[in-house]
C-alpha cells in the first residue's frame, strides 16, 4: 500500500470515527417525548405547593428541614439522597426526567465549582443530574401535560399568564393573558376555574390551546377523579362539593368552610376553616367517614402511597405525617429532618 493510500484510509477512518461521535452526541442529547396523556404529579399535590412526587417507587421532595432542597427516598422514607442547595417546589416527574420549579438559587449537591442556577423552571436526570434550565422566571404552578409543561408565570411588570414549554426546551410560548391553573390535566384538557370574568369550570385542550366551558358553576380549585370533579363551592362559604360529569349532579360532601384539600384514592384530606375548632380532616370521597386528623390550622398537604405530610400554618417545619390509609397516627417526618442535620453537617467539614 502507497503512503497516498494510507492516507486516504486513514482520513476515511477518521471521517467515519467522527461520523459516529456525531450521531452519539446528536442521539445522547435527544429527549424521549412522552405520551400525550401524560401527567408530572397529583393535581392535589400541585395545588398544595408540589413539594411531593412520586414515581416508579420513588418519592421526589422539597425537604423542608434543609430549606426546601430537592432529594429523593423510597415510599417508606428509607435511602433518602440529596440532589442540590436550591429551594424547589412544584415538582413532577415522567420518564427519565424531573422537571420542578427552583425559587431561590442553587447548584448540585456537592456540586463545587457547579453554575449558580436562578429561580425558574429546570429539567434534570432521575439522580438530580444534568441540569437544564428551561426558563427564567416565577411561577405559581406547573404541570406535565404530555410533552409541554404548562406554568403559571408572574412577572410583576406584567403581571400573570399561562405559559408553556416543550420539555426539549423548544417551542417557548404565551398560551393566555390570564390567570390559569395548570394543575388538573386529564384526557388531553386542562380542567381549571376561572379567576377573571367567572369561576365555571373550564377545559383548554392542550392540542388546539382552545379553551371550553364545561359547567357554569361556581368553583375553585378543581380535581377530576373517576368521572367526578371534586371542588370548593365559592359561593357557599366554600364548603367542599363534588360534581358528577355524567349526570350534571351536585354533591355536598362537607359543609365546613375549608382553605384546601387534596384527592388521593378513596380518601380526601382537607383543613378546616374556623375561629374556634380549625383542623385537618379526611373522609372518603363520598364524603363519608368524616375525622379528624389533627387539630389545627395547616397548610401543604402533600400526599404519597405511604404517607400524608403536612406542616402547621407559616412554619415549615416540623413536617407532620400520617399514613395515608389505615388508621391515623400523626408523627414527625423525622427521617428527613435527620438527613438535612448529616448533610449539613457533611457540607461544614468540607468548607473547613
Amino acid at each position: 500500500m502507497t503512503t497516498k493510500q494510507k492516507n486516504i484510509l486513514f482520513l476515511a477512518i477518521t471521517g467515519v470515527i467522527l461520523l459516529i461521535l456525531l450521531l452519539f452526541v446528536i442521539l445522547s442529547s435527544r429527549i424521549p417525548m412522552n405520551d400525550e396523556f401524560t401527567t408530572g404529579n397529583t393535581p392535589g399535590n400541585l395545588n398544595n405547593g408540589g413539594y411531593f412526587c412520586e414515581m416508579d417507587g420513588r418519592v421526589y421532595f422539597a425537604n423542608a428541614y434543609d430549606n426546601f432542597a430537592l432529594y429523593s427516598m423510597n415510599p417508606d422514607e428509607t435511602d433518602l439522597v440529596k440532589f442540590n442547595e436550591g429551594a424547589v417546589s412544584s415538582i413532577n416527574a415522567a420518564g427519565n426526567y424531573l422537571y420542578y420549579a427552583q425559587v431561590s438559587g442553587g447548584t448540585e449537591a456537592g456540586g463545587i465549582g457547579s453554575a449558580v442556577r436562578m429561580a425558574g423552571i429546570y429539567r434534570s436526570n432521575l439522580k438530580g443530574k444534568s441540569v437544564v434550565g428551561l426558563d427564567r422566571c416565577d411561577i405559581v404552578s406547573m404541570q406535565l401535560c404530555g410533552n409541554y409543561l404548562y406554568y403559571e408565570k408572574y412577572d410583576k411588570q406584567i403581571g400573570t399568564s399561562l405559559d408553556k414549554v416543550r420539555i426539549d426546551k423548544k417551542d417557548k410560548q404565551t398560551v393566555a393573558e390570564a390567570i390559569i391553573n395548570p394543575n388538573c390535566y386529564v384526557n388531553g384538557k386542562i380542567y381549571y376555574n376561572g379567576a377573571a370574568e367567572d369561576h365555571y369550570l373550564h377545559a383548554l385542550d392542550v392540542a388546539t390551546d382552545r379553551d371550553s366551558v364545561v359547567w357554569q358553576g361556581n368553583i375553585w380549585n378543581p380535581i377530576l377523579q373517576d368521572g367526578y370533579v371534586y371542588y370548593m363551592d365559592v359561593a357557599e362559604n366554600y364548603r367542599l362539593c363534588r360534581y358528577n360529569l355524567s349526570n350534571n349532579v351536585v354533591e355536598v360532601l362537607t359543609n365546613d368552610r375549608i382553605d384546601m384539600f387534596n384527592v388521593y384514592g378513596n380518601y380526601i384530606y382537607y383543613q378546616v376553616s374556623s375561629a374556634d375548632a380549625p383542623a385537618l380532616k379526611r373522609m372518603m370521597t363520598d364524603g363519608s367517614a368524616q375525622e379528624i386528623v389533627r387539630e389545627g390550622v395547616y397548610q401543604n398537604i402533600n400526599i404519597t402511597s405511604e404517607y400524608v405530610y403536612f406542616n402547621s400554618f407559616n412554619e415549615s417545619t416540623p413536617v407532620y405525617k400520617t399514613y395515608t390509609y389505615g388508621p391515623i397516627n400523626v408523627t414527625t417526618f423525622d427521617a428527613a429532618r435527620e438527613a438535612a442535620m448529616k448533610n449539613n453537617n457533611l457540607k461544614g467539614k468540607s468548607e473547613e
